[in-house]
């Protein structure tokens, strides 16, 4: 009998502007990006498109996508950055000027102001899952848990890979998932979850 064809095949290098537009949808009712963008759709993606396009020029960062063998579209995304890495004075610098620009002050403070606390409770040497999330209309059929198990064991973070949510239901899947729970913090209509899962060499 012949083997079936996976439903989900995992791509390593994929396109940022495509993993944005995944992400913006994804993300339609995520509670931190509601408070950062609103509910336009449009913010949304100008907003994940900017960040994402700096984030890929960070040296070490990493994207992977889910895409459907089908028909080959893309269903879910993650990015995680290295530690340590941040973009330069000139990169963050048009990185601001961008989302201000096409999502509005308010957006680009509301970001600024959830970095700044996200950077203060990063334990030291961890990699940190910036975004990760799948189409609404692909949930639930295993593409998530396929990516978060992709990236949980071939990451090279022996001192454990860092997030931080905004959405009380995620917690105890990351908790499931050996996330540990660092600190709550109440930021502006928010209260953000900081956890970490335990170190792992990554594959040899």
């Amino acid at each position: 009998m012949p083997e079936a064809t996976p439903r989900w095949r995992l791509d390593a290098t994929p396109d940022p502007t495509a993993c944005a537009r995944t992400l913006a949808t994804a993300f339609h009712r995520e509670p931190a990006l509601s408070w950062i963008c609103g509910t336009s759709q449009t913010v949304r993606t100008h907003w994940f498109t900017t960040t994402l396009r700096t984030h890929a020029t960070l040296p070490g960062a990493l994207r992977y996508a889910v895409t459907a063998t089908s028909d080959g579209r893309q269903v879910a995304s993650a990015v995680l950055t290295p530690p340590g890495a941040a973009p330069g004075i000139p990169a963050r610098a048009a990185w601001a000027a961008r989302t201000g620009l096409r999502c509005g002050p308010a957006a680009l403070g509301r970001t600024l102001r959830y970095l700044r606390h996200a950077e203060t409770v990063c334990p030291p040497g961890a990699w940190t899952l910036e975004f990760i999330g799948v189409r609404p209309d692909s949930a639930g059929h295993g593409a998530g848990r396929l990516l978060l198990d992709h990236l949980l064991a071939t990451t090279p973070a022996p001192a454990g890979i860092f997030l931080t949510t905004a959405d009380p239901t995620n917690v105890p899947l990351y908790r499931h998932l050996g996330f540990t729970e660092l600190q709550r913090t109440p930021l502006g209509p928010l209260t953000v979850t900081a956890m970490t899962s335990p170190g792992r060499p990554g594959p040899t």
